[in-house]
C-alpha cells in the first residue's frame, strides 16, 4: 500500500505524453544545479519511460501513478545498459595498482550535478590512476541511483526535495537503501589482473564484495570532496546511514576540505 505522502508528492510530477502507437511517462521537473566552468546553473531535469503495460498508459489519474509506484521496484529499470572498464598502465603486472567501482551516474558525471560527488568522483580517481601509473576504472552502467535504474532515481529525487533523504526516498519506493551487485565487475577484474589492488573508495561494502571473491585488496584510498550547499545532506547521509568510511570531522569535511 502506497503511503498518500508519498503519492501525493508523486502524483503532481507524473505526466503521460501519448503517440500514435506508444505512451512515455515523463517524472519531473527536478532542480538540477550544475556546475559550468566553474558556475553554478540551476536547470530543471526530467526523465521518461516507455510504457508498454496498458494499465500504466491509462491518463495521469492517481490509480495509474499508484499502480506505477507499487509496480517500479520489479520492472528492472537498471537493467538494458552495459558496464565497462578504462585500464591504465601494466595493470596486470604491476606490482601495485589502484582500481575504482564506479556507478553510473547520470546526472552527476554527464550533467555535472552538484547533487552528489559522483562526478567529482569519476574524475578525480581517473586523474589518480593516471597518476599512480597503473589502474583501472570500472563504470558500472547497472547501478544508476545505488541499482534503482534513472527513472526511479528521478522519482526519488522529487521525494528528496520533500525533505526525505537518500536512504528514505529509496526504502519508500520499494526498494533497499543499496541493492547493487559487483560479481560481475569483479569477475573482470580477475580476468585482468590477479596480483593484489588498492581500491578507491568510501564504502565498505566493495571492500566486503572484493574480499568475499578472493581477490587480495588490503588497501583503500578514500575520496572525499567537491562538498557544497547542494550535496551536504546527501554525503552526510552516506556516513551516517550508509556506513562509509573516514570521513574527517564535520567542521573540516562539510567546509569541502578533502580527507587525508
Amino acid at each position: 500500500m502506497i503511503k498518500p505522502d508519498i503519492l501525493s508528492i508523486l502524483q503532481n510530477k507524473i505526466k503521460r505524453i501519448t503517440m500514435d502507437d506508444s505512451t512515455n511517462i515523463l517524472v519531473g521537473p527536478i532542480t538540477l544545479p550544475v556546475n559550468l566552468d566553474g558556475e553554478t546553473v540551476t536547470f530543471k531535469w526530467y526523465s521518461w519511460l516507455k510504457a508498454t503495460d496498458k494499465e500504466l498508459q491509462g491518463g495521469d489519474s492517481k490509480e495509474a501513478t499508484e499502480l506505477l509506484i507499487s509496480r517500479l521496484s520489479s520492472m528492472n529499470l537498471a537493467e538494458g545498459q552495459q558496464s565497462s572498464v578504462l585500464v591504465y598502465g601494466d595493470f596486470a603486472d604491476s606490482d601495485e595498482a589502484l582500481i575504482r567501482m564506479h556507478s553510473i551516474c547520470h546526472t552527476g558525471d554527464i550533467f555535472g550535478s552538484k547533487r552528489c560527488d559522483c562526478g567529482f568522483q569519476l574524475r578525480k580517481s581517473m586523474k589518480m590512476i593516471a597518476q599512480h601509473g597503473s589502474g583501472a576504472l570500472f563504470y558500472l552502467a547497472n547501478h544508476e541511483g545505488r541499482g534503482i535504474g534513472l527513472f526511479s532515481k528521478a522519482m526519488a529525487y522529487i521525494l528528496q526535495e520533500e525533505g526525505y533523504d537518500t536512504v528514505e526516498a529509496n526504502l519508500e519506493l520499494g526498494f533497499a537503501d543499496d541493492s547493487r551487485d559487483y560479481r560481475d565487475a569483479i569477475s573482470v577484474l580477475q580476468h585482468l589482473r590477479s596480483k593484489p589492488v588498492t581500491l578507491i573508495t568510501n564504502n565498505p561494502k566493495k571492500m566486503e564484495a572484493l574480499k568475499a571473491a578472493g581477490m587480495n585488496t588490503g588497501k583503500r584510498i578514500p575520496l572525499w570532496g567537491d562538498v557544497s550547499v547542494f550535496n551536504e545532506k546527501y554525503l552526510r547521509t552516506k556516513v551516517t546511514r550508509s556506513g562509509h568510511l573516514e570521513a574527517v570531522p564535520d567542521a573540516d569535511f562539510f567546509e569541502g576540505r578533502v580527507a587525508k
